[in-house]
């Protein structure tokens, strides 16, 4: 059986990595954030006179071919008042910022599967739609002995939202889960 081969290189200059970096227009603390490593790191490899080798070789070949990829990755700046990450164990899929008093939501999706997206294929879900994704990362409201499961979890009453903030929108049939932000 042949050998797989692949036109990657085995490594990277510094300056390559410097190129590289100021291209998608990124510190080195940014670009320490976006590889995983430390500033530290990525200032040693810039500074380096030895070549590098490892993943972030074929990271950088892929960068440079697609540098719009990193701006699909970015998190964009919060500017609504309440945050909720939608995650699957420890993948980010959707960000969905809301404003409850206006009734305004705004969503980033971080995967191109409508089955891990919070909304499905919507672009812009409206807030009923909002509160629907809530109820269903809930039990439901008809549930038996409901009344003991909300003095389980020390709440006073349903409410979709303060379910979440107690059980992380966990569900016992999936690994998803959701983090508030405020």
């Amino acid at each position: 059986m042949k050998k797989l081969e692949f036109a990657v290189p085995e490594s990277v200059r510094p300056e390559e990595i410097r190129r590289i970096r100021k291209m998608l227009g990124l510190t080195q603390k940014d670009f320490a954030e976006l590889t995983r490593t430390s500033k530290a790191t990525v200032e040693r490899w810039e500074a380096g006179r030895q070549n590098i080798s490892g993943p972030v070789v074929l990271l950088l070949k892929m960068l440079e071919k697609d540098p719009e990829y990193v701006e699909q990755l970015k998190i964009p700046e919060k500017k609504l008042p309440l945050r909720l990450k939608y995650m699957y164990r420890d993948t980010l899929c959707t960000i969905i910022d809301v404003d409850e008093m206006n009734r305004k939501v705004e969503i980033k999706n971080f995967t191109d599967n409508s089955m891990f997206r919070a909304f499905g294929n919507n672009p812009s879900p409206s807030f009923e739609d909002y509160t629907e994704f809530l109820e269903s990362r809930c039990f439901p409201p008809t549930r038996d002995k409901m009344k003991l499961v909300l003095q389980d979890l020390d709440l006073p009453f349903y409410d979709p939202f303060l379910i979440i903030q107690k059980t992380k929108g966990k569900m016992a049939e999936d690994d998803f889960r959701i983090d508030i932000e405020r």
